[in-house]
């Protein structure tokens, strides 16, 4: 496995109205890497940078597969039966309370509602600190690939119960946040989308030479699907359109960069597929910008940290039309939408992309314009204020 190291911090500069202490609370940091662990250590990367504290508090794994930014204060958590990778928090242990408190951080973000979340909230309640959330993980939009959505009402209860304790609740897309208003989240909400390194992730990282080592020849064209390999990732929808267009007779070849449980069902369900397993560093921009359209069928995104990477490095996106997705890719001009588990819908759409270079090129090449507005520094910049608000009392 080739591990994500930190980003190069950026040069210090200071705020100007002085530093604040962030308590950052969060059931994942660096036990799994994913889309919410890397955008927190970049968020506490670029705090750090402009001379504020942050202390996060979470749980922790002997020999975790990302080094972290910060100082991390461990939590007593348990694996997740059905999924051992993942870590559940305990609580909140009162040694920990009390070097929180004597930290006297200025505002607490929580960004997971676990037991820990909860317990993290009602503490700083009862110490009157100024409290804001974040949402990264759709919880609800997972429940149907376990058999398991007569449990929504109850998450969507409890989803209610936290995040309208909060002052703030920061969403990355506005559609994730029209989904909150309807399930009753009143708490008000601002955006905080993602940002992507265009500089790393773009087109001329495209090697001829790395697609030859991993076996693609030049006339083919590559299918990739980047994301940890779970049922709620959409794995099945991918392998199927990938095997329906070999089965029209097309040049193509499926890419699947990540690993996970599901790994070995999928190449199964794709035997004639690449599995890089996970890439970092220069390997998972050259796998980006070494393939010619990025396939993600997942419906369960709160914004798609890997469509925006993929977009950078010049590809157009078929996605689906769900929440995080539709907010980034713009249907007929920088990739295609469709229904949600819809084969027949993504097949078609990624097939007219096999079947049009000038139509592949073009889609890609605005792809690569958009992706290009969203600067990581102006929206981490954005947060630092909507943090120095709630400190000062200013926010709404």
């Amino acid at each position: 496995m080739v591990r994500f190291g930190p980003a190069p911090l950026p040069s210090p500069v200071p705020d100007a109205r002085g530093p604040l202490r962030i308590a950052l609370f969060t059931g994942n940091y660096h036990h799994v890497e994913d889309g919410v662990s890397r955008t927190l250590n970049r968020l506490v990367r670029y705090l750090l940078a402009q001379s504020h504290e942050v202390l996060i508090i979470g749980p922790t794994v002997p020999d975790p597969p990302m080094e972290h930014a910060g100082t991390l204060v461990p939590v007593p958590s348990v694996s997740i039966p059905t999924r051992p990778e993942y870590q559940f928090t305990t609580g909140f242990p009162s040694d920990v309370k009390w070097k929180v408190r004597h930290w006297k951080p200025d505002v607490v973000h929580i960004a997971t509602p676990d037991r820990l979340g909860f317990a993290a909230l009602k503490w700083a309640e009862r110490e009157g600190l100024p409290i804001v959330s974040s949402y990264h993980t759709h919880f609800p939009s997972y429940l149907g690939y376990y058999h398991a959505g007569a449990l929504e009402p109850l998450l969507w209860r409890l989803a209610r119960r936290f995040y309208n304790r909060v002052g703030e609740v920061f969403v990355p897309t506005p559609s994730m946040a029209d989904v909150l208003r309807e399930h009753g989240i009143t708490a008000p909400i601002e955006l905080w989308p993602r940002g992507v390194e265009t500089d790393r992730f773009t087109p001329e990282a495209r090697s001829s030479l790395w697609r030859e080592a991993k076996g693609f020849s030049e006339d083919e064209i590559v299918i990739t699907f980047v994301s940890r390999l779970v049922k709620e990732k959409s794995v099945d929808v991918y392998a199927d359109v990938v095997n329906r267009l070999r089965a029209r007779g097309l040049p193509v070849r499926g890419l699947v960069v990540g690993s996970g449980p599901e790994r070995e069902a999928m190449e199964a369900r794709a035997p004639d597929a690449v599995f890089t397993g996970h890439l970092g560093g220069e390997e998972i921009a050259a796998a980006y910008a070494s393939s010619d359209i990025f396939l993600f069928p997942s419906e369960t995104e709160t914004f798609g940290n890997v469509t925006l990477e993929a977009m950078a490095s010049g590809l157009p996106a078929v996605c689906a039309d769900a929440v995080g997705s539709s907010s980034l890719v713009v249907d007929g001009e920088t990739g295609f939408l469709c229904p949600p588990r819809d084969v027949d819908a993504f097949t078609n759409a990624t097939a007219r992309l096999v079947e049009d270079p000038a139509l592949r090129q073009r889609l890609g090449a605005a792809a690569r314009e958009r992706a290009l507005t969203y600067d990581w520094d102006a929206i981490l910049g954005r947060l630092a204020d909507r943090y120095r608000a709630a400190a000062s009392g200013e926010a709404r």
